[in-house]
């Protein structure tokens, strides 16, 4: 049960905040308006997404169907991935955790708005890179973790099998 209690609070911190930040920048900007931050590497600059990451199936019709589709799907999976996962395995479970509460404050915004509010812009010159917000933001650190853990285990794992098979010579 501690699993699905990590979960719920990942998930709750994330999504207060993801959608507190949404709910600010949308009752307090207009479309593509910007503020700098930190001039010339970071903006608050509000713009909505109709598609995935770099606007991937914006002007496409399925869209919105496909976007909450696909999304449930992933949550869904995270549900049963975190179900079957190993106590020991905590950086898996973080990371998973908050790949869903990403994953779930963009749905709730596809859901209500039929695309997502972003509004953090990085750039270097004229380098942006899109446009993103807490649940981008969530998943992408998320993703970074769990690759790192995958790592992790892999390691282990090859370490465990060369004590083991080292062990097996010295018979």
């Amino acid at each position: 049960m501690s699993k699905y209690r990590t979960l719920s609070i990942i998930t709750t911190v994330i999504l207060i905040l993801d959608q507190a930040t949404k709910l600010y920048v949308d009752a307090n900007f207009r479309l593509h308006e910007t503020v700098p931050v930190i001039r010339g590497f970071f903006h608050l600059t509000y713009v909505r997404n109709k598609g995935a990451a770099f606007g991937i199936l914006s002007d496409n019709a399925v869209r919105i169907p496909f976007f909450i589709s696909v999304s449930i799907i992933a949550m869904l999976g995270i549900l049963w991935y975190i179900k079957h996962i190993r106590d020991d395995q905590r950086l898996a479970l973080f990371s998973l955790s908050l790949i869903f509460s990403g994953a779930f404050g963009n749905l709730i915004d596809r859901i209500r708005f039929g695309e997502v509010i972003d509004f953090l812009d990085v750039f270097w010159q004229r380098h942006h890179w899109p446009a993103f917000n807490v649940a981008d933001s969530a998943i992408t650190v998320g993703v970074v973790l769990l690759f790192i853990e995958m790592w992790r285990e892999d390691h282990n794992k090859s370490a465990e099998d060369s004590a083991y098979k080292a062990k097996e010579n010295e018979s």
